[in-house]
């Protein structure tokens, strides 16, 4: 597989950005609204030279239109959009048994939606470090009335429905129940029927960055360039779920914060994530009350961490149609509004 990367540096917006481009001082990053002067290569023949991107070499000329080219919307809405997380848990690390019963995660995923919420993400097991996995009747026992219920609701019939899972028997229950997402963690690797089932409804997936399983993910944050192995490995996820049928424009990215990553591994892909635009797909950033804001902030409490959730989400707005996946859909609501009066001024 080709190894070349553009990693898009001295990024630009604004009049000043749309000025460097249309001089040629500049390209255009996934579209825009942000351009780069910068690049570094990596691999081919290329040990990270930072060149300017008129110097670009001639045989780069591919990779420089993938990344500069406006990213799928996957089909989901456009623009940049917060997913609420509803874990149907006993056990997830931040709201572990706050959605177990279908009214109270109705009744929260009500409030998300008055809040501008129009996303939502379903999960049925628990990917916390160190978790069990959850059989799969069980992890449908606990998911499908809430996904029942939500479509019975003709107040929320806009609002999409993504299902965290890596079992493709729930994948497969959850999109005929009326799901349109799938969101696994495992990036279709951990049940081998999964892929075949995405490709079969012809939906949108995200396929998540993590080495190992959620259980053993710890012994596996070893990396040579941790930005760069990432995006290397999630371009491999998207090639075995291409080959196996799941259209391009369909598949989403998540570079997994969090998962297989150490503490200082976490905070330099979220400082490069402009790498991501490699692969040509739409990306999902999920560093929601994670460990890595607790260790930074020194607050123990995942529940109080939605201050540096907002400022770790942030980042992933480089691009124009980020998904940004929150427990405190409000609070990142606001921000994102904020952010886009910014970048419309």
């Amino acid at each position: 597989m080709d190894n070349r990367l553009i990693e898009p540096l001295a990024l630009l917006h604004g009049p000043a950005a749309r000025q460097a481009v249309e001089t040629g001082a500049a390209r255009w990053l996934a579209g825009g609204p942000h351009a780069f002067a910068l690049a570094r290569l990596s691999g081919g023949g290329e040990g990270g030279r930072i060149v300017p991107v008129t110097a670009i070499p001639p045989g780069w000329a591919d990779v420089a239109e993938q990344v500069s080219a406006p990213l799928p919307d996957a089909g989901l809405p456009p623009g940049a959009q917060v997913m609420g997380i509803i874990n149907v848990t006993p056990d997830s690390f931040s709201d572990g048994g706050r959605h177990y019963d279908a009214r109270e995660a109705l009744d929260s995923i009500q409030r998300m939606y008055a809040a501008g919420c129009r996303l939502v993400d379903i999960g049925g097991e628990s990917t916390r470090p160190g978790a069990p996995p959850v059989p799969v009747e069980e992890e449908w026992r606990r998911i499908g009335p809430v996904i029942t219920a939500l479509r019975e609701c003709s107040a929320l019939d806009d609002m999409r429905i993504s299902v965290d899972t890596r079992q493709a028997m729930v994948m497969d229950r959850a999109l005929r129940a009326g799901a349109d997402l799938i969101n696994d963690v495992s990036a279709l690797t951990y049940d081998p029927l999964a892929r075949a089932v995405v490709a079969r409804h012809d939906c949108p997936v995200v396929l998540m960055h993590m080495r190992g399983t959620p259980a053993t993910m710890s012994q596996h944050t070893v990396y040579q360039d941790v930005a760069v192995d990432v995006t290397r490995e999630l371009r491999q996820r998207v090639a075995d779920a291409v080959a196996a049928g799941i259209a391009r424009a369909r598949i989403l990215v998540d570079p997994g914060i969090g998962f297989a990553k150490t503490l200082s591994g976490n905070l330099e892909l979220l400082a490069r994530l402009p790498l991501l635009a490699n692969l040509g797909c739409r990306v999902l950033l999920g560093v929601s009350r994670k460990r890595m804001i607790g260790e930074i902030c020194h607050e123990p409490d995942a529940a109080r961490r939605d201050p540096g959730t907002i400022a770790a989400s942030l980042p992933g707005l480089i691009f124009s149609g980020t998904v940004l996946r929150v427990h405190n859909v409000p609070a990142m609501t606001q921000a994102l509004r904020v952010r886009q009066g910014l970048d419309r001024s």
